[in-house]
């Protein structure tokens, strides 16, 4: 409990002056001490001479130090060594002249747990607080800040801690104001409040002794075990270190409250001197950087490196750094400088400061068979024999992140719940649990938090601003004109206020904050719409193409009902999604109580654990490949023949991700095993993904997707045991092809006498005048337009009728919505294609969507000059190697490493047959375009009829064709 009470008014106070200088804060508090009584020979002006004066006899008044706030000698750890060494006859006044005031230097008192600690402006205030705790049978700590120090300072915090309080069974802890600042409440919090020293005295010193005698002696007093565990990582990793060792030394013994584990950026720097212990887990961003959670303590630990010499001689440390020894390719110099080097930067600046190192710094390396868990393996067994934690179990009751595995997660999710209910109604905080990070995605959604403020907002010690990313499920990539204009009002009043169209044929809203997640989900589905198993190990939205030129319009209609059937025979029956997000009120919470107390609904095709990975069906139309089909994990590809659909070829392990140098991961594009018949297609769809269900690796999930599933068994196992679950033979797969795999751009106009208009939207961000003229064709279109989201992001606006085509097209012109050759300026524009990546994805490593739309402008200026303007070349962007944005299948492909740094790919083929080649890693803009200027002059000028330039590329051996996504490491010469 904290007990607040009235602030008192503050007075404005002349410093006295004393033959003719003006008092210091010191002399005033020297003066205070000694109307208390306090005699000369009891003050002194250093710790040293304090400490030396109250330890050379047991009883006796205080020796007090009166030292300034800004002296080298006056850290948070030399305070705290000091009443450590001075016993209960010390006390230490801080005087502080200048703001901003720090109240680092006395908060760590209040760990032991009987000293008396107060933080006081100096005046009326300071004298009953300087009696008191001349009065304390005990250490004392004081605070005591000058009033122009801190006027205005809404983060100061008057207030005193005195242990003698609990006899009376009130708080020890007493704060003087409405507001507590953020430092003093994470000590409230923390359980460890009292818990460092359990004989209350402070941890001595260690001896050396024999081998493995006393685990923890040196520098740990049995009575007094406490570690801190820092860590830093971008992608998770590092987290995952820190948390198991969390877990290991609470299963181990550690009393809960004396293990703690949190970010570098979030431990105060300052108090690193009076941690006895503290491992740190630090992974590598960028080129040898830091990660985001950690560079903050990084700067500041060099900044401050003055202050901690010679203070950090009793804090032990270990140290495991994370990294990939070829990230920056295989046995270069950038390799072996950059590899881990933020934990080997910070393991040098501490043992150059004094820290004593507990075990030989560890190394995780993604080269590595398992990654970087082969050499944590190695390291955490020495650790846990050092802290006698070797025997224990592994796990533990307190739950600190991700502990559990996805598919432990699932199940125990009951049926895709979890807590998340609950959850979102929790306020007190941006994010959800971490099981339920995983759970929500089921459900069309993903937590994020905007990458571009993690660092001013750990500077302010308020957590990350997270939001939420929510996808609609929008089989077909169709809506109609009213469903348009309500995600339109959606973006507008719950998200960033764009729209983003999706590389899988759908939206994605971005920026919706918790609060608003469950409204924006109901305004979904009152428009007839929703987000059920837009994300997670499901089968998620199923794509079709939409170029209207390539059948009639009754074809086109039939094969979209099949790509609905096969989408909803997939969909997972639970009914979790309407009790989370859409049932609220009096009504709808009684029948949630009913729901929950009855027994669980069972997943007739998915089970309890649902799949290993996520399952991905498109639904190609010959001659187009819009949707680029060998990409999915499963396909459709239409044949039909006089008008008629006669069925579909059926393609099974497609996928693109890959991890970075880890060379058991790869892209791979699908075989087509068979032909079923249309009435067949949704029951094929569900045998293939019944076969990942049961052969798919449950166990790794970077080998877990339909395509390692192919890999491994062969596609004529596959084959044969969708044959086996169907019941049936798939027939022979029929002849078909493929001559585009772009959008309608302009006008086009279907038997039916309905016109349909294909317009670029730039990365699929509907945006500013483009979504202002949209939702005004919207209103056109209302009572029997429609919309197409395509698959390269762009937005295809069909069935307008004859009378209100020019309508339409002066909206176009209006608002400058790009759809023709001259506005869609040109070929390479017109197939470019990007994910999200940063801000907002947690797993970018460099920009996408902010930045192709830069790179291309830069390479027109090229292409104009070879006269290529107009010519299609296929360009994407991720800034990761999960390739949301399919850049393996690109004429031109660039993966993200680091911010501003991307591996160069080229010679996929235009049509979606062929994987790319690696051609230049880590380039940068600059370097981009002063490669391929000389590639487009070849091509410019040494082309077949006809040629793409990804097969231009490939015949002119600047790369070895990729013939098949196993050997995407082996054939590039990069």
């Amino acid at each position: 409990q904290v007990q607040l009470l009235p602030q008192p008014r503050r007075s404005v106070q002349l410093l006295p002056r004393v033959s003719g200088r003006l008092l210091t804060m010191a002399d005033q508090a020297t003066t205070l001490l000694a109307g208390l009584g306090v005699s000369s020979a009891q003050i002194f002006q250093s710790l040293e001479a304090a400490v030396a004066a109250s330890s050379a006899q047991e009883d006796g008044p205080k020796c007090w130090a009166v030292i300034p706030s800004n002296g080298d000698s006056n850290s948070p750890g030399a305070i705290l060594k000091a009443v450590g060494a001075g016993g209960k006859r010390l006390g230490v006044v801080v005087a502080a002249s200048k703001g901003p005031v720090s109240q680092a230097q006395v908060l760590r008192a209040m760990e032991y747990g009987d000293v008396f600690v107060a933080a006081s402006e100096l005046g009326a205030t300071a004298t009953p607080l300087l009696k008191n705790a001349a009065s304390y049978e005990g250490a004392c700590v004081l605070l005591l800040a000058a009033a122009a120090a801190v006027s205005g300072d809404s983060q100061w915090t008057a207030f005193s801690y005195d242990p003698r309080r609990e006899d009376t069974g009130a708080s020890a802890f007493v704060a003087e104001g409405a507001q507590v600042r953020k430092e003093i409440q994470g000590f409230l919090a923390r359980e460890s409040l009292l818990t460092l020293v359990a004989k209350k005295s402070l941890p001595q010193e260690g001896g050396a002794g024999e081998e493995g005698e006393g685990d923890l002696a040196d520098g740990l007093a049995d009575a007094s075990k406490t570690v801190t565990i820092l860590y830093t990582s971008d992608t998770g990793h590092g987290e995952e270190c820190g948390k198991a060792i969390a877990r290991q030394c609470r299963n181990g013994g550690f009393a809960n409250s004396s293990v703690r584990c949190c970010t570098l950026d979030s431990f105060d720097v300052g108090a690193l001197g009076s941690e006895p212990l503290v491992i740190f887990c630090v992974a590598t961003a960028g080129k040898g950087e830091f990660p985001g959670n950690g560079r903050s303590f990084w700067e500041k630990l060099n900044a401050r490196s003055k202050e901690f010499e010679g203070v950090l001689g009793t804090t032990k440390y270990a140290m495991f750094g994370l990294g990939d020894s070829h990230y920056w390719g295989k046995g270069t110099e950038d390799s072996r400088i950059n590899f881990a080097k933020p934990a080997r930067e910070l393991d040098e600046v501490l043992e150059k400061l004094g820290a004593q190192r507990l075990i030989p710094t560890g190394y995780g390396d993604d080269q590595d068979v398992d990654q970087y868990h082969t050499g944590f393996g190695e390291w955490k067994d020495q650790l846990y024999s050092r802290l006698g934690v070797d025997k224990a179990a592994a796990g533990a009751a307190e739950d600190d992140g991700p502990v559990k595995s996805d598919e432990v997660i699932k199940i125990e999710s009951r049926q895709l719940r979890g807590s998340l209910k609950a959850a979102l109604d929790d306020v007190t905080t941006g994010q959800v649990p971490f099981q339920d990070t995983k759970t929500i995605k089921t459900h069309g959604s993903y937590q994020q938090d905007d990458r571009d403020l993690r660092e001013e907002r750990q500077k302010l010690g308020i957590e990350n601003a997270f939001s939420y990313m929510i996808r609609v499920r929008l089989p077909a990539g169709y809506c109609t004109a009213e469903q348009w204009l309500a995600m339109d009002d959606t973006c507008g009043k719950y998200a960033n206020g764009t729209l983003k169209i999706t590389t899988r044929q759908t939206w994605q809203l971005h920026g919706v904050v918790k609060r608003d997640v469950k409204n924006t989900f109901r305004a979904i589905n009152r428009a007839c719409m929703d987000t059920v198993a837009a994300c997670g190990d499901v089968c998620r939205n199923v794509m079709c193409t939409t170029n209207p030129s390539v059948c009639s319009r009754k074809l086109m209609d039939e094969i979209v009902q099949h790509t609905y059937a096969i989408h909803d025979h997939c969909l997972p029956r639970s009914g979790a999604y309407h009790e989370i997000f859409l049932m609220h009120g009096d009504e709808m919470a009684e029948k949630t109580q009913i729901l929950g107390s009855t027994p669980l609904e069972e997943e007739p095709v998915y089970g309890m654990t649902y799949l290993p990975r996520k399952y991905k069906i498109a639904v190609a139309i010959p001659p187009c490949n819009d949707v680029d089909v060998f990409a999915h994990c499963c396909g459709f590809i239409a044949i039909i023949k006089d008008n008629k659909l006669l069925g579909f070829n059926v393609t099974v392990g497609g996928g693109l991700g890959f991890t970075h140098n880890n060379q058991k991961t790869h892209p791979r594009l699908a075989d087509v095993v068979g032909f079923c018949e249309p009435k067949d297609a949704k029951y094929v769809g569900e045998a293939v993904m019944a076969v990942s269900r049961d052969f798919g690796d449950r166990t790794n999930r970077k080998h877990a997707r339909v395509k390692y599933t192919v890999e491994d068994y062969g596609a004529q196992f596959y084959r044969e045991q969708v044959e086996k679950i169907l019941g049936k033979k798939l027939e022979e797969a029929r002849p078909y092809k493929f001559e585009s795999r772009g959008d309608l751009y302009g006008w086009y106009k279907t038997e039916d006498n309905l016109w349909h208009c294909g317009c670029l939207v730039p990365i699929g961000r509907v945006k500013e005048s483009c979504r202002i003229g949209l939702a005004k064709i919207a209103e056109e279109l209302k009572g029997g337009g429609a919309f197409r989201m395509t698959c390269n992001q762009q937005v295809l606006i069909a069935d307008i009728p004859e009378a209100k085509k020019a309508k339409v097209q002066a909206l176009l012109n209006e608002y400058k919505i790009a759809h023709t050759p001259e506005t869609t300026v040109s070929g390479m524009r017109r197939n470019m294609m990007a994910c999200v990546a940063l801000p907002t994805c947690p797993l970018a490593f460099a920009e996408a969507e902010r930045y192709l739309p830069t790179l291309v402008g830069r390479l027109e200026v090229v292409l104009e000059r070879c006269g290529l303007r107009q010519r299609d070349i296929v360009i994407r962007m991720t800034g990761c190697p999960n390739s949301c944005g399919r850049p393996s299948m690109a004429e031109i492909g660039f993966i993200g490493k680091a911010p501003g740094t991307y591996n160069m790919y080229l010679g996929g083929d235009f049509l979606g047959h062929r994987l790319n080649t690696l051609y230049a890693e880590s380039v940068t803009e600059d370097q981009i375009i002063a490669q391929l200027t000389p590639l487009f002059a070849r091509y410019s000028s040494e082309r077949e009829k006809n040629e793409a330039f990804g097969d231009f590329v490939v015949r002119a051996s600047i790369v070895k064709p990729m013939t098949h996504g196993r050997f995407w490491w082996t054939i590039p010469e990069v």
